[in-house]
């Protein structure tokens, strides 16, 4: 007799779902910000963070990784949040403050972590404007869609 393992009803599922929905809406609101801000080539210069400056002048392809690139992102931003929030329940119960500084958070591993150590070794100088720009959209569009996709879908 072979007897199956049903689930645990107080063990925690990994919110599938909210990463889904948390990194496509963080990263499609993110990617149309940076068209808005940047130009429609936003693509290529991500890729150019991974292959170095010549991507910027490459075709389709380099703007496909790029955009590839830009979810691998925002999906990992929304496993983070949503694998943390399988542990600390504040994050869902407090989901307007912890997604703000969730993407306070966010923008400065992007800043001071991930930019540096990319092929344009980017560290400034930076502008007080575009400092809060980044603030401000990090908070809006990628902290709180992936704090509220946690929120609303998650057991």
């Amino acid at each position: 007799m072979t007897i199956a393992p049903f689930p645990n009803p107080s063990h925690k599922t990994v919110p599938f779902i909210a990463i889904l929905v948390g990194g496509t809406t963080a990263g499609t609101l993110d990617l149309i910000s940076a068209f808005i801000t940047f130009g429609p080539n936003v693509p290529k210069n991500i890729a150019s963070g991974l292959l170095g400056a010549q991507a910027s002048r490459g075709g389709p392809s380099i703007w496909i990784l790029g955009v590839l690139l830009h979810y691998f992102i925002a999906f990992s931003a929304a496993t983070v949040y949503c694998l943390a929030g399988r542990k600390l329940e504040f994050l869902k119960e407090h989901f307007v403050v912890c997604g703000l500084f969730y993407g306070i958070a966010v923008f400065l591993v992007m800043n001071l972590i991930v930019l540096p150590l990319c092929a344009f070794h980017f560290t400034g100088p930076y502008q007080l404007n575009s400092l809060i720009q980044g603030l401000v959209v990090h908070m809006l569009i990628i902290g709180l869609p992936i704090s509220l996709s946690l929120r609303l879908l998650s057991n």
